[in-house]
């Protein structure tokens, strides 16, 4: 029997692309060939987006129909979840139902319940600290960053067919991209280039003198980190107007939010020229994603080749959809994407099962682990360390690692599933979101008792973990 299409009701996030794209209901009804009054109905979620229309939509505004997915919902409902279980919504904390059909209906609303949390978490460790500080935003530039990233699926096409096009250009030969750049900015913006040892020394990797036309490159960094400059120098010199329109269109609000998000884009750019979309996703699945190798051969690091591998996102050419982290030894999380479910908790500690922490004992061994989210979802995840240069005896070079990881289901094209028994469900590590939103009452690793949940203080006995929750 032929399974039944799924209806699509996708009113809020029709009308967010239409009204940023800046198209009446008329215009883009148009385009779809369809009615207004039936867009406008489409728009209400009084009628579902016919799936035929789906790749039109998808087409006239640049996303993949992953986009229109379920996705966003999981990860805004998972993340209401997280901040409704603080104890100071006790008194009426909604239900998963109701907190979904707000989703749905309002996810504007939601967000802004987030932003609304996280300024009121600013506030109480602001009046908490004793020194004298400046007011604190509602919601720091670099969330609202991580936010916007998140909402784009972490895939500009503009920067990201500009970079394929010029990679094109330069045609160099497999690991011959280092020359090929430099070649190309002496020859397309007359720079003059020189390596300055005192760079380092001072924090700075590049710096570009426009009056003398000079571009000064740190001595020091590592091969694949002096490739990555010699690209967001390009990226500077020629996707600025690019870069502006993207802002304009979609960017964060806030001067230092938007200056941020220029920061990235530029960084973007970089990492989309070092490996350009088609050839790489061509060489991954080629090596079954085998990440040791793709970073070799393209002559980047670790980090880069990870990173890349979670922004195939493009409309027709989806690669895998990765999640991708990197966290400091201490659990602080310095990026995160995820082009899945997986989702770690955005106001407290991750969870200490998770195999990158493990990778901090074993520094540039790659460990792979097979974890099991609350929702039972499996993840097959990837994790390293990546190396910090030593600049002196004195230095103390940064420990981070960086994950990658996928649904289950993607296994078959992972060349670290070989070997792993994927069927077996105790080789799964139960893993969550983080003790302060996880809701493993089970669990012996926990920090803190789950939230949200009373306390069982009983006195006829004590377990491994101290507290556990009540019944219900």
């Amino acid at each position: 029997m032929k399974k039944p299409a799924t209806k699509l009701f996708v009113g809020s996030r029709l009308n967010t692309l239409r009204q940023q794209a800046g198209l009446t209901q008329a215009v883009l009804a148009q385009k779809l060939g369809i009615s207004a009054s039936y867009l406008n109905q489409i728009e209400r979620d009084q009628r579902p987006l016919p799936e035929r229309h789906l790749e039109d939509v998808c087409r006239v505004f640049g996303v993949s129909p992953a986009y229109f997915s379920d996705m966003e919902e999981v990860r805004l409902v998972q993340a209401l979840r997280e901040v409704l279980a603080d104890p100071l919504f006790d008194a009426a904390r909604p239900n998963f139902s109701e907190m979904l059909t707000a989703v749905q209906k309002a996810p504007a609303l939601g967000h802004a319940v987030m932003q609304l949390y996280s300024a009121y978490r600013n506030a109480q460790e602001q009046a908490a600290s004793l020194a004298d500080a400046p007011p604190q935003p509602v919601i720091e530039p670099y969330e609202a960053v991580g936010d916007w990233v998140q909402a784009n699926h972490n895939y500009f096409h503009a920067l990201d067919s500009a970079a394929e096009a010029l990679y094109g250009k330069l045609a160099p030969k497999e690991g011959w991209l280092h020359p090929a750049l430099i070649q190309y900015l002496q020859d397309e913006h007359r720079l003059q280039i020189v390596t300055d040892h005192a760079l380092e020394q001072r924090g700075v990797r590049w710096r570009l003198e426009q009056k003398t036309n000079t571009l000064f490159l740190s001595q020091d960094v590592l091969a694949e980190d002096s490739l990555f400059c010699l690209a967001q120098v390009v990226g500077q010199l020629e996707q600025g107007a690019v870069m502006d329109r993207i802002l304009r269109r979609s960017g964060p609000k806030g001067e230092n939010a938007r200056a941020l998000a220029r920061l990235y884009l530029g960084n973007y750019f970089a990492g989309a020229l070092l490996l350009p979309y088609e050839l790489y996703r061509t060489a991954a699945v080629e090596m079954q994603h085998d990440i040791d190798r793709l970073h070799r051969r393209f002559g980047v690091s670790f980090e880069q080749a990870c990173h890349r591998l979670s922004t195939f996102q493009r409309p027709g050419a989806e690669g895998i959809p990765f999640y991708f982290m990197k966290l400091d030894i201490a659990g602080n999380i310095l990026k995160s994407f995820s082009a899945n479910h997986f989702m770690q908790s955005r106001f407290g500690g991750p969870c200490p099962l998770w195999n990158i922490f493990r990778a901090f004992t074993t520094p540039g061994q790659v460990q792979v682990q097979l974890s099991r989210m609350t929702d039972d979802v499996v993840y097959l995840n990837v994790a390293r360390t990546v190396r910090h240069s030593s600049m002196s005896y004195f230095d103390r070079p940064r420990q981070v690692a960086v994950v990658l990881g996928c649904d289950i289901r993607h296994a078959g094209r992972m060349i670290y599933a070989a070997g792993l028994d994927v069927v077996d469900q105790r080789n799964a590590v139960p893993i969550g979101p983080g003790c302060r939103a996880c809701a493993r009452d089970d669990c012996r690793h926990r920090s803190l008792p789950v939230s949200g949940r009373g306390i069982d203080a009983g006195s006829e006995e004590r377990g491994v973990v101290p507290y556990r929750a009540a019944r219900t």
